[in-house]
C-alpha cells in the first residue's frame, strides 16, 4: 500500500509519522466528533452540509473548533491533490485534545488546543458499487446507544458490534430497534417505500441527522415523490415495496432483505435505484 500524506493539527506528513498523545481525550474518553466526506471526480460531495454539521457537533459538546471552513476546504483539497483520490473517502476527526493527563472533568479550553486530524481512504469504483447493484441484506438488533445519536460522536462501539453481529449473520448491516421502532442502521439511515411513499424517521436525538439524508429527501419531492418523516416497525418494513438506507460513502444503497424476509422481488427496488442515479447525478455537479 502506498503511504499517505495525512493532517495532524496544521501539519501534513507521512501516514507513518503521524501521533497524536496517550492522554488525548479521543482515545481515552471517545470526546470527539468526526465527518466522513466522499469524493467523486477528485471533488467534495456536499462539503458545505459536513462542514455545518461538524460544527453543530462541536457546539453540542462545548468543544471550539480549531479550524475555519475555509480552511478545511483547503485541507481537504490538499489531501485529495496530494494522495491522487478520483474516489474515495476523506476522514476527519476533531477531539477535545490533551493536556497532558487523563481526568474525567474537561480540560480548560483557553489553554488545550483541540486535536484535528484527516486521512483519505482511495476507493475506486464507489459510485459503480457492485453492492448496490445486489441490494444489502439487514437484521434487526436492540439499540442500546446513548441518547445523543444527533451528535456524530466517535464513540462507535456498539454500532461496530452491530455490523459484526449482522456479518455473524451472514447479512450486510444491522438496524436498531428502540421501543418498537426502527431508529436507523449502524452507519446509516433507513427508508421504507410504499407505493410513492418514502417513509423515514423523523429528526430527533434518536438518530443522526444524515447529510446524505437531507439531500436524498430534497431530490425525492423535487421528483414528485410523497416524502413522509415517522417512525415504523420491522414488520412494516418486512411488508414494504422496496427499502434503503443513505450515507455519505455508500449513497443510496437498496436493502433486499429485513431479518430473513425478502422484499418486493429481493432484488433492489426501482425508486431506490432512481434516488441513486439522482444523487449521484446532482452531487456531481454540485461537487467543490
Amino acid at each position: 500500500m502506498t503511504m499517505r500524506t495525512v493532517y495532524v493539527n496544521g501539519q501534513y506528513m507521512p501516514e507513518n509519522e503521524a501521533t497524536i498523545s496517550i492522554f488525548d481525550r479521543g482515545f481515552l474518553m471517545a470526546d470527539g466528533v468526526y465527518e466522513v466526506t466522499s469524493v467523486l471526480d477528485g471533488k467534495l460531495i456536499d462539503f458545505d452540509g459536513h462542514a455545518v454539521r461538524l460544527n453543530r457537533s462541536l457546539g453540542e459538546l462545548d468543544m471550539r473548533n480549531p479550524i475555519s471552513k475555509e480552511d478545511l476546504l483547503e485541507v481537504h483539497r490538499e489531501l485529495v491533490r496530494a494522495n491522487e483520490i478520483d474516489e474515495g473517502l476523506i476522514y476527519l476527526q476533531i477531539t477535545r485534545g490533551s493536556d497532558g493527563d487523563r481526568d474525567f472533568a474537561f480540560p480548560d479550553p483557553e489553554t488545550t488546543e483541540p486535536t484535528i486530524v484527516l486521512f483519505t481512504q482511495n476507493k475506486p469504483g464507489l459510485a459503480d458499487s457492485p453492492a448496490a447493484k445486489k441490494g444489502a441484506k439487514v437484521i434487526s438488533i436492540d439499540d442500546i446507544r446513548w441518547g445523543r445519536r444527533d451528535i456524530k460522536t466517535v464513540q462507535l462501539l456498539y454500532p461496530s458490534m452491530g455490523k459484526m453481529m449482522a456479518k455473524k449473520a451472514g447479512c450486510d448491516d444491522a438496524w436498531m430497534i428502540e421501543d418498537g421502532m426502527v431508529t436507523e442502521g449502524t452507519s446509516n439511515n433507513a427508508y421504507i417505500v410504499k407505493g410513492n411513499k418514502i417513509i423515514t424517521r423523523h429528526l430527533g436525538t434518536e438518530i443522526l441527522h444524515g447529510i446524505t439524508r437531507a439531500a436524498v429527501l430534497r431530490f425525492a419531492k423535487e421528483a414528485q415523490m410523497e416524502v413522509e418523516e415517522r417512525s415504523f416497525t420491522i414488520e412494516e418494513a418486512q411488508k414494504a415495496d422496496e427499502a434503503f438506507t443513505t450515507s455519505a460513502s455508500a449513497f443510496v444503497m437498496p436493502v433486499v432483505e429485513i431479518d430473513g424476509v425478502a422484499l418486493g422481488d429481493g432484488v433492489p427496488g426501482k425508486v431506490a435505484l432512481r434516488l441513486r442515479e439522482i444523487y449521484l447525478d446532482e452531487m456531481r455537479k454540485a461537487a467543490v
